[in-house]
């Protein structure tokens, strides 16, 4: 168990920061959430489609509603850390998948600290956090593709105990 413990390549990282931002129509309420997506990972957002009509919602199909953006690196780290400051280092238990990735919501954008524009708005925004180990990119390559072990796959319990320990977290 200790031999398990040692190991460097079984450190849990961030993969991946995945932020989005759904308006819910599109237009000119849709191009100002990309600017603030933009302004605050420094890099391009990509507009999501609905995937069938809501009339409820007047929401017609492959009508572009959303926008989102993938961010790694110590930039993630970074704005994953102004994002939990906002909850105040608080996640629900719920919020944890059983693939070792978490998600949460916050209610304004202007919290993460981007200042207040009247043009542009207040919008809410999804960080959803995906965990994972060295060598799981063994599943996405291209060539000699292979599954990753059972033993070496991030689970509920393990990426809980990561938050609470590199985040001084509180899982309610």
């Amino acid at each position: 168990a200790s031999k398990k413990r040692s190991n460097p390549n079984r450190d849990i990282k961030i993969l991946k920061l995945c932020l989005n931002l759904c308006v819910g129509e599109s237009g000119d309420r849709l191009t100002r959430a990309s600017k603030v997506l933009e302004q605050l990972a420094c890099q391009s957002s990509v507009s999501s489609k609905a995937r069938y009509t809501l009339r409820s919602f007047g929401i017609r199909r492959n009508e572009k509603i959303a926008v989102h953006c993938t961010v790694r690196g110590p930039k993630a780290d970074e704005i994953l850390e102004r994002g939990l400051k906002v909850k105040e280092y608080e996640l629900k238990k719920r919020n944890f998948a059983t693939t070792g990735s978490f998600g949460f919501g916050i209610q304004e954008h202007i919290d993460l600290g981007i200042k207040y524009d009247p043009q542009i708005g207040i919008y809410g925004m999804d960080f959803y956090v995906v965990l994972g180990r060295n060598g799981y990119s063994v599943s996405k390559r291209r060539r000699c593709k292979n599954k990753i072990g059972v033993g070496h796959l991030v689970t509920r319990e393990e990426a809980m105990k990561w938050f609470q320990q590199k985040y001084d977290g509180i899982i309610m």
